[in-house]
């Protein structure tokens, strides 16, 4: 980021990441002329994103005035986030920072099909963005959080065991009308034709284990490099996040460890078709199963997770089972990335499930892998996808790149 090589992007991702902020740091660090940084500067001022804060303390000792610090103007936008489980979905319009400013949940199923979904999201956004005082030309981008593996470059999912009829559907675009529709704004256009320049929203679809884990890992633990997070609730997924971003793998497939096949669950049937699968015998919907076959009513995560919570011996004798079985998967895991956090979140998040994992893990894994190592529960609940999905579409719109894209597209 040497001399004309530092953009304009640049210069916002050195004030966000709080590693120059005011214009002589920035002069430093990108090697700058003072008269070219002011230039670049204008433009993210005249497209509101950023603004001038507190005067600094004077850092030569001959005196002086005072720097004026550079600030990320975080009331420009809003994300809309929402995040689908099988059986309900969160929606929430977020600031910039990641701040709540209206929240729904409710019933939904996914299985109900992406084009009802969808529309049902769209109908939700418009109802919090006028709860959050918001209007829709705020929303600067939409972040979905789905059960199943997503190929990051079309947003689409890819042969998704719980989602009947949502493989290869476009997500992105059916989102994106659901909004325009339901919030009564103009029809979008690329900025080709003259006089109509409003860009489409920019939705983003990632895996909910995904973006659980990315933003449990930026709030909770911003320093650690290695963090994977195992989402346990109807199904079974893994979310991986390296040196700060999501790792995905080459087309999403990632973390999906609730297909790996254990010894356990030979004559188990998984939801993939398979036989054998962690999830056949450790998810949620495993366990619910195995309750009803014992007499005690349950039909998925959500209802073992009430079960764990009233105390019910039985749930939590088979919760600490299936601890037992991912934890034996998990010393696999650990050993091959080393994380410095392994975080439980999902419906059988709580002690026996834990105990479970910790018993196997420890008893597996190599002392060398664990030595390092702390294993703990999810820290922000179910916001965690919302916060997860909302960071996802702040990183993107304001990455360097994108930030000179953006900035073409309104003429500054």
């Amino acid at each position: 980021m040497a001399g004309n090589q530092a953009s304009a992007g640049d210069l916002l991702h050195l004030v966000r990441s709080g590693r120059a902020t005011t214009r002589g740091a920035l002069q430093h660090a990108t090697g700058l002329s003072r008269a070219t940084v002011g230039q670049r500067l204008d433009r993210l001022f005249r497209a509101g994103w950023l603004r001038e804060g507190a005067a600094g303390p004077v850092d030569s000792p001959l005196g002086g005035r005072p720097s004026i610090r550079l600030e990320f103007d975080t009331s420009h936008a809003v994300v809309l986030a929402a995040d689908l489980e099988t059986r309900h979905a969160r929606a929430a319009v977020l600031t910039l920072d990641g701040t709540l400013l209206a929240e729904h949940k409710g019933p939904l199923r996914v299985d109900a099909g992406p084009e009802a979904v969808l529309d049902e999201l769209g109908r939700w956004f418009a109802e919090l963005l006028a709860k959050a005082e918001c209007a829709p030309d705020l929303v600067c981008g939409i972040g979905l959080a789905v059960p199943g593996p997503v190929d990051s470059a079309t947003g689409r999912v890819v042969q998704p065991p719980i989602m009947p009829g949502w493989d290869g559907y476009d997500i992105r675009g059916r989102l994106r009308r659901a909004f325009r529709e339901h919030t009564r704004t103009e029809p979008e256009h690329d900025g080709t034709e003259p006089g109509r320049s409003r860009p489409p929203v920019p939705v983003l679809v990632d895996n909910d284990a995904n973006l659980i884990a990315y933003g449990e890992q930026r709030t909770a633990f911003p320093h650690c490099a290695a963090f994977v997070l195992v989402k346990v609730s109807t199904g079974i997924g893994a979310g991986v996040v390296v040196d700060g971003a999501i790792y995905r793998g080459i087309d999403g497939g990632a973390g999906d460890i609730g297909h790996i096949r254990v010894p356990d669950g030979a004559d188990a049937r998984c939801g993939c078709g398979s036989y054998g699968c962690l999830a056949a015998v450790a998810s949620g919907r495993a366990l619910a199963r195995r309750l009803t076959d014992a007499g005690v009513p349950a039909s998925s995560g959500s209802d073992v997770r009430a079960l764990l919570a009233a105390g019910h011996p039985e749930a939590v004798r088979l919760a600490r089972d299936a601890g037992r079985q991912v934890g034996e998967v998990l010393a696999t895991v650990v050993t091959l990335l080393n994380p410095g956090v392994l975080m439980i979140a999902g419906d059988l998040a709580g002690t026996p499930f834990l105990t479970g994992v910790r018993e196997l893990l420890y008893q597996r894994a190599l002392p060398r892998s664990t030595a390092h190592l702390e294993v703990v529960t999810a820290r922000l609940g179910e916001r965690a996808g919302l916060v997860g999905a909302g960071a996802l579409v702040v990183e993107e719109l304001y990455a360097p790149e994108r930030v000179e894209e953006r900035l073409g597209a309104l003429g500054v």
